[in-house]
């Protein structure tokens, strides 16, 4: 009995790491823009589905995930410059539509060029799995939790300790006041596009060894993500994160202890179970006015 609870335990709390990369994703943005953006998977997308072509191309692992990242990137600036920025006097909902666009565009984009067969990446250790109270727990599923744990721990010294940072955090908590000291409020929110299309990307080459990789992959994951981003609060970090990890446990236990079916049934429950009581998420109201 107690080895199925750390069995499900371990498999949702790597879940809820992938979704809390992906929540971080969604508020970052949020924060500095006040937009939702619904094509946050699709850069989980082009981390993993990057990696595998450029593997596919000749290029050795430890550089083809990099260069995935970089790519998400240079796609989370672009998506700002090209698409977010020229309609900057729109309203919010519009905006929203923009990037619903985008993640429509992005996901035919990968179709056309990189096909619709799923594809996995490698393990990143050769043992590919230990023995934990009873209970099973791949090796990938401690590199997930690892390099979730160090890229949150890097945001946060990257909003406390850096001037880029202060000036994201700045222009989030008020953008006309930002600018009139001097801070380039479109570059920053530029950068908060990239920034979170690079969070994005390394869920998705963290992830793919376990679930795959696909040109579609990104649109169920992205919606967790954002419900998970949603639970916590739309605006905290902390919140993100919880909100994930919350998630990922609830899915685990559902699947475990009643069926898998309703397991993807089970963030839409949460979120309407939670914002009803609870309208601005579970470190909503005040994190929100904060950041």
């Amino acid at each position: 009995m107690f080895s199925e609870f750390f069995q499900f335990s371990f498999s949702g709390i790597t879940l809820g790491a992938i979704y809390a990369l992906v929540a971080l994703g969604f508020t970052l943005i949020y924060n500095a823009s006040h937009v939702i953006n619904f094509a946050q998977g699709e850069f989980l997308m082009i981390g993993g589905m990057g990696t595998v072509v450029l593997m596919d191309a000749g290029a050795p692992i430890y550089l083809a995930i990099p260069g995935a990242i970089v790519m998400a990137g240079i796609a989370g600036v672009l998506l700002h410059k090209l698409a977010i920025a020229p309609a900057k006097n729109a309203d919010v909902v519009t905006l929203i539509i923009i990037t619903i666009g985008a993640s429509i565009f992005l996901r035919g984009l990968a179709q056309i060029f990189w096909g619709k067969d799923y594809h996995a990446l490698p393990a990143f250790s050769d043992t590919e799995s230990l023995s934990v109270g009873g209970a099973v727990l791949l090796t990938q599923s401690l590199w997930i939790l690892g390099i979730a744990a160090l890229l949150v721990t890097a945001l946060g010294l990257f909003f406390t300790r850096t001037a880029l940072g202060k000036a994201l955090l700045a222009t989030s908590m008020n953008k006309d006041a930002a600018s009139m000291v001097g801070i380039k409020t479109g570059a920053i929110l530029t950068l908060a596009f990239g920034i979170a299309a690079l969070l994005g990307a390394v869920a998705g080459v963290i992830v793919a060894p376990i679930t795959f990789t696909a040109y579609d992959i990104g649109i169920m994951l992205g919606l967790k993500g954002f419900i998970a981003a949603a639970i916590g609060g739309l605006g905290s970090s902390t919140g993100a994160i919880l909100g994930g990890l919350l998630l990922g446990l609830a899915e685990a236990y559902t699947a475990g202890y009643i069926s898998s079916d309703y397991k993807d049934a089970v963030p839409f429950v949460l979120i309407l179970v939670i914002l009803f009581f609870l309208p601005n998420g579970l470190l909503g109201s005040r994190a929100v006015e904060r950041v």
